[in-house]
This record gives C-alpha cells, structure tokens and sequence, in this order.
C-alpha cells in the first residue's frame, strides 16, 4: 500500500488520482477536515468528476456534528484498506493530517475510555491545581510538559487517575499499527514554501469564487456546539468573521491565507519531525514515483 503525506494545496490529491489511474488504485482519505459533509468546497474535497475517475473513499462520511479522532479514522481505514486490497486494488492513503498517518502506520497507545466523572473533575481544576496535582501522581510527566500546556497536563492526569498508570507507559505499548502486517510504501510530496504558498491563494480565491462563504453560512445555520472540529477547519473563523460583519471579504481571505501558511508551516515541523526517513518527491513526477514506490 501506498501512504502520499504533505503540506495542504502540495497537489497530493491530483498525485494521488494520477497513480490510482495508473497502478488501479483506490484513494483513502487522511485529512480529518475531508472527513466532514459539511464543507466540500472549503477543504478541497475531490470534485465529482475526480470521483468518478477512480474509487475515493472515507471522503464527506461523518456529519459536522460528530466528533473526529485519529483512532476512529484509523479504524475507518483499516476497513477501506482491507476491502481496497480484497477487491484486488492499490490502496492510496493519502491526506496532510500527520498524527493519522502516524495512528495507522504505528499504532496508538491503547488508553482505556476515561469514566466521565473523572474526566470532568479534571477539567475543572485550575491550571495551576492541575499542574500540581500531575507533579504528584505522575512527576515524570509533569516534568516533561510545559506548564502552560493546560490541554496536556489535564490528559496526562487524567489518564493515570483513571488507570493508575502514567501516560507514557501507555504509549510505550502502541497497538493497531499496519505496519507489522502491511508492505506500507511512504512518501512525502513538498515544494518551495513560495511555491506552496501561491498554490494555497490561488486555491482560496477559487473557493470563494466556487461558493465557500455560503457553505460556511450553512455550516454556522446549524447551531453546532462551538467545540466542534468542523468549526475550526482552515477558513471557517475567517469566513464566519466576514459573514459576521466583522471583516471584509477581502480581509478575510488574506487572513484564510495567513491561517493557511501558519499551518502549512506546522505540517512542515511534523514532517521533519516525523517522516525524516520517508523519500521527498514533487507532485509532476507520476514516472519517478511509479519507481519509487515499485507499484506494480
């Protein structure tokens, strides 16, 4: 199976489509924005006709309502994988969310769900109560986290209320990687950051011209709990700011563009961080890739 990981607006998507032509593939989707129905346009879902082109899947299949994770895609894939491969196809994992494609190659720690009522007492702390309230269940971990990192200290205490075991010992003991039983072929498409960065304007305008900001009228209509990831999708703040009243269009989209880099730049750090190891390519080179990867 083939992994294609990269920054947004790479071309990772028209890459994709060029080698499933090629070697009869299907693509699987890992961006967690793609995941959603709500917003075809503004996170450059494929279109219909790439559809019909070869077989998409895990595209649009969650209601902004729902909550995603990097376990639960996981899952998802795995099944994809499973029928792409039973029906005598390539599977294409294909998607710029790093810490998936880190989910279904390695695995993830198997934390037991967190009983509520102790999720809520945790949450409920100050910072500082929680901060050293970790200091003395789990001082490894308190030591390792930054202070300021509410998010993570709550997770971390959390988990060894609830468990009677650190974090870290759970994530020693990853478990649901492919890896072990898959032959995965990983690469990483990359392009100069001005080049990238041309890419993802001229990529927003065509959204706005396409219908974006009405997407996001209809997404924001339906009155969802403010801690939904859809809402936090690239694009969406701004453009709810702009429907608002509270920025011109034109302010909004270079503030979209902004969001954009300040996140192509974060998918940058994983990448080097994570996929050291993984061949670079550029999108235009189909041929150089075939070899790369010995698709068959």
């Amino acid at each position: 199976m083939v992994v294609i990981a990269g920054p947004t607006a790479s071309g990772k998507s028209a890459l994709a489509i060029d080698l499933a032509e090629r070697h009869r593939g299907t693509i699987i989707n890992a961006d967690a924005s793609q995941l959603y129905a709500d917003l075809r346009i503004l996170t450059a879902r494929p279109t219909p006709e790439d559809e019909a082109r070869v077989p998409h899947r895990l595209y649009g299949v969650l209601d902004g309502a729902e909550v995603a994770t990097a376990a639960g895609w996981a899952d998802l894939a795995r099944v994809a994988i499973a029928a792409t491969l039973g029906n005598g196809r390539l599977p294409i994992v294909v998607g710029g969310t790093g810490l998936y494609l880190r989910t279904l190659i390695d695995g993830i720690a198997p934390v037991p769900e967190i009983p509520p009522e102790i999720r809520d007492t945790v949450r409920l702390l100050a910072p500082a109560d929680a901060a050293a309230a970790l200091a003395r269940e789990d001082p490894a971990a308190a030591a390792r986290l930054n202070p300021g990192d509410r998010q993570r200290i709550a997770r971390a205490l959390e988990v060894v209320r609830a468990t009677g075991r650190p974090l870290a010992a759970w994530q020693a003991e990853p478990a649901g990687g492919i890896a072990a039983t898959h032959d995965v072929r990983a690469l990483r498409v990359d392009l100069p950051r001005a080049e990238l960065n041309a890419r993802a304007e001229t990529r927003l305008a065509a959204m706005v011209a396409a219908g974006a900001l009405d997407e996001v009228a209809a997404l924001l209509a339906r009155r969802l709990p403010a801690d939904r990831p859809v809402l936090r999708a690239l694009g969406v703040p701004e453009f709810a700011a702009v429907l608002a009243g509270e920025m011109a269009l034109a302010e909004g989209v270079a503030a979209a563009a902004l969001a954009t880099r300040r996140y192509q730049k974060r998918q940058a750090t994983w990448a080097r961080n994570q996929t050291g190891d993984w061949p670079v390519v550029t999108p235009g080179d189909v041929a150089g890739i075939t070899a790369l990867i010995g698709a068959p």
